[in-house]
């Protein structure tokens, strides 16, 4: 899977309520979220990302909350990735199972910098910064994980198995 976008750089401990405010939690509806995403870190940011783009940051992203709004927020808007220096364990639990994929990475996510167009092959495990012409190493995703994916997420997944087609 080759991921190809503009980098929007945060700092550390982003936390759900960051990603997506609690004032937003009545809805699951994705496009609502997705309008309200990071507006309270970068205003109007869900106006400014370009579908594909991609989010750059510190430690702890994804802390706080165990909601599963905050990455189907950031997925809503146009986000197809996530790089950062480490990840909230539950976030990167929900993000992969709404298969939204989270690439950990600490020398990218201090590199890179804001509107750095960048290329990630979650196969290889290697991040491009074309801007720069730097390459980041990364674990490559396991495979599983990969065809979670590839999937859509849990769901999708769980939909396509053929043992579960007719229960």
């Amino acid at each position: 899977m080759i991921i190809k976008g503009m980098a929007w750089k945060f700092g550390d401990d982003i936390n759900t309520d960051q990603i997506i405010a609690g004032r937003y939690l009545n809805t699951f509806d994705p496009k609502e979220l997705a309008r309200h995403c990071m507006e309270d870190v970068v205003p109007n940011f869900s106006n400014m990302v370009n579908k594909g783009d991609i989010i750059v940051a510190g430690k702890n992203f994804g802390c706080g909350s165990s909601r599963e709004h905050a990455p189907l927020a950031i997925q809503a808007c146009g986000i197809s990735c996530i790089i950062a220096k480490s990840f909230a364990r539950i976030f990167f639990r929900n993000s992969f199972n709404l298969g939204l994929p989270l690439v950990e990475s600490e020398e990218a996510a201090n590199e890179i910098k804001q509107q750095d167009e960048i290329e990630i092959d979650l196969n290889k495990g290697k991040i491009v910064n074309h801007t720069q012409k730097k390459t980041y190493c990364f674990r490559p995703i396991a495979p599983f994980m990969q065809t979670l994916l590839k999937s859509g997420g849990l769901m999708e997944y769980i939909k396509k198995k053929e043992t579960y087609k007719n229960v």
